[in-house]
């Protein structure tokens, strides 16, 4: 059995082969490309990811006591899958590149139920509405700004009617370990009644469903 190719045209077809899949794990990464391959991303679906560790992404995981940090809606976009975010702005990011970005890679998705597949694509329309908005460091529920697991829940809402998660207040959340660092976000005061919907309260919402997850 041969194991290497004899032929001129045989061995120029497996450079070939091999220079592509160093040019996909130096672009993508390996382990991201080999998650896309278990993965089949369908319009709607809500992933959810562990940004790398700084003072607002640990004090949003502490404050849930979730491994979420940030969250965005997978869509098609001129035949292209995207993650619409809220991070600096809201806006879009091709979707490998987004899988990358988390700690070890980490992605969980969540798909909605099946009863909300004929609602998508009014739910599209409100995700896209919001890109351009900035980003809201507040974490408040007004539309001049949005922050990442409001995008999902705002336009859902917009869309059904229905709520997507539940909104909870600081002061019910762990913020106490965090209380020096909101103080600092938030001009020396604590916002205790601040209604939020977190990446944890969101992926909880009772029309989400497990998909998939990988690194987190």
């Amino acid at each position: 059995m041969k194991l290497f190719p004899s032929t001129l045209a045989a061995k120029i077809r497996l450079a070939i082969f091999v220079c592509i899949l160093i040019g996909v794990s130096y672009t993508f990464k390996a382990q991201v490309f080999l998650y896309r391959l278990g993965y089949s991303p369908m319009e709607g679906d809500i992933v959810f990811q562990s940004l790398p560790h700084d003072e607002l992404v640990d004090a949003i995981e502490g404050v849930t006591h979730s491994p979420y940090s940030h969250c965005g809606v997978v869509l098609q976009r001129a035949n292209k899958w995207v993650v619409v975010e809220a991070i600096m702005d809201v806006h879009e990011t091709p979707l490998l590149q987004w899988m990358q970005r988390g700690r070890r890679a980490g992605v969980a998705i969540y798909r909605l139920n099946p009863k909300y597949t004929a609602m998508i694509p009014e739910f599209k329309k409100h995700v896209i509405s919001f890109e351009g908005l900035p980003y809201d460091y507040d974490y408040a529920m007004s539309d001049n700004a949005i922050y990442c697991s409001e995008l999902p829940y705002k336009a859902f809402k917009k869309a059904t009617g229905e709520e997507l998660g539940k909104l909870e207040k600081l002061g019910d959340l762990d913020w106490k370990p965090f209380e020096q660092f909101i103080k600092a976000v938030q001009n020396n005061k604590l916002p205790l009644d601040r209604l939020m919907i977190t990446p944890s309260s969101l992926s909880n919402a009772k029309q989400l469903k497990e998909v998939y997850r990988e690194g987190i």
